[in-house]
């Protein structure tokens, strides 16, 4: 009859023998791992900010393929300069939209079959003197004709 002490020595010895045969097998998992593997490709940075030029940080991106304009194939946030970067699949009109706190913009960026951007995109929606005229106008004359309508409703 074995005494406790050789039956606990004789466990320990196969239980040690157990790890040894574990830890030599190729391939067995103990833990979950993680894995990163890179690849080469033609990437889009955009940066998007303020009128002031302040950067757009941590904004929500989408950006949509040309032949699926409904269903974003990236989303994302913009870093701490309002970059954001992302790898056109195929050559057509991509829409960007970054949006934060009701400021954003949309860009319509058209890709070329290389996967450059087309030398003719701007995204420079500026208006002419002419066009800030007309819409400081607009807005005033619908200021105006607010305070008319209140104003004659309390007459009456």
């Amino acid at each position: 009859m074995k005494g406790f002490g050789s039956a606990l020595r004789s466990g320990l010895q196969h239980l040690g023998i157990v790890a040894i045969a574990m830890g030599s097998l190729p391939g067995v998992a103990i833990a979950h791992g993680a894995h990163i593997q890179a690849r080469t490709a033609t990437a889009m940075e955009i940066q998007a900010t303020y009128d002031s030029g302040e950067p757009l940080a941590e904004a929500t991106v989408q950006v949509f393929a040309p032949d699926d304009p409904q269903t974003p194939v990236y989303t994302g946030l913009t870093d701490a300069d309002g970059k954001f970067v992302f790898v056109p699949t195929a050559p057509g009109n991509w829409e960007v939209s970054v949006r934060q706190a009701g400021h954003g913009d949309i860009a319509v960026v058209p890709v070329e079959s290389e996967g450059a951007i087309a030398s003719t995109f701007t995204n420079d929606a500026g208006l002419s003197l002419l066009q800030r005229g007309i819409v400081a106008g607009a807005v005033t004359w619908g200021c105006v004709g607010t305070a008319l309508f209140f104003g004659r409703r309390g007459k009456q």
